[in-house]
């Protein structure tokens, strides 16, 4: 998985220096076990210089339900993995899921404390934009150009509550939030350059950034890519179905014929992105190693 994603990452910098590239979860990724020794880890510097920022969910509240407070168990190994991520210069980006005020304020102190830039979420996947609190947090009216400048963003993965395309691109434009992170389709449609460029500008008229959000370590039978006939199994590198979403099937991530599909070439989903005027991309889906060593359950814990 490491190496995918800095090919991907070095597929994207090529075509379109300053391309953002951000990782959703996989955090232990940022560590390699020392031969012979697993109690000793080091930071796996080539994969960090690959990606630009990390996006961790539910380091203190959001499993296994929207709200509830993590486990130390499942808190500790995070904010260790998150402090190998600042100590290698990586931003860290946090969203916690909660829902009433008293949980959002204690979810946005606990992040700031940590120094991390929070997103919080009242539902999961979040389909609306958030009512508390009603601005974003740490609301900048300058533009930005870059990751090191943000102060804050929006995680919408989910779209299709906004209506038409149209409507969806200026609820967004309607915002201050310095960077969104959206699907790439509304619905089963690709969102336009035309609203990817609406997007682009907060309420105030300054600039913010834009990313698009890639699964690649699930195949999706709406997007696409998807052609009559696949199921689990065919082709080969097609897996069985994702628990908890009937759509979606693991992946082996590994295999060239999806990594094409992925990156490399005018053919593939990067490209798009590209070309559709994204300013960077979140990586979504990379914990599916998880599954193929056999740990699912740690996969699932965080979704």
């Amino acid at each position: 998985m490491r190496r995918f994603i800095s090919s991907i990452s070095a597929y994207a910098r090529k075509n379109r220096p300053g391309f953002t590239v951000l990782t959703l979860n996989g955090l232990d990724l940022l560590t390699k076990t020392l031969a012979g020794d697993e109690t000793k880890r080091y930071p796996a510097r080539a994969y960090i210089r690959s990606v630009d920022g990390v996006i961790q969910e539910s380091t203190f509240f959001g499993v296994p339900t929207v709200g509830s407070p993590s486990i130390e168990e499942r808190k500790t190994p995070l904010l260790r993995h998150l402090d190998t991520a600042k100590a290698n210069r990586l931003p860290v980006l946090a969203i916690e899921y909660a829902k009433t005020p008293k949980m959002i304020n204690d979810a946005i102190r606990l992040t700031k404390q940590k120094g991390f830039i929070p997103f919080i979420s009242p539902a999961r996947p979040l389909s609306d934009l958030p009512t508390y609190p009603r601005r974003p947090i740490n609301e900048n009216p300058k533009s930005v150009i870059s990751l090191s400048e943000i102060k804050n963003f929006l995680y919408l993965p989910e779209s299709t509550g906004f209506g038409r395309e149209d409507e969806y691109a200026l609820a967004l434009h309607g915002t201050n939030y310095d960077m969104l992170i959206v699907d790439v389709f509304h619905g089963r449609t690709l969102l336009s350059k035309r609203a990817v460029e609406t997007m682009k500008y907060k309420k105030i008229g300054a600039k913010r950034l834009v990313l698009a959000r890639l699964n690649i370590g699930t195949a999706e039978a709406y997007r696409y890519y998807w052609k009559p006939g696949w199921r689990e199994g065919s082709p080969p590198w097609i897996g069985p179905n994702y628990p908890t979403y009937p759509d979606r099937y693991y992946v082996q991530f590994w295999k060239p014929e999806w990594q094409a599909l992925i990156s490399g070439d005018a053919r593939s989903y990067m490209f798009g992105i590209m070309q559709q005027g994204y300013d960077g991309v979140l990586l979504d889906g990379i914990e599916t190693y998880r599954y193929y060593e056999g740990t699912a359950e740690s996969v699932e814990a965080t979704r």
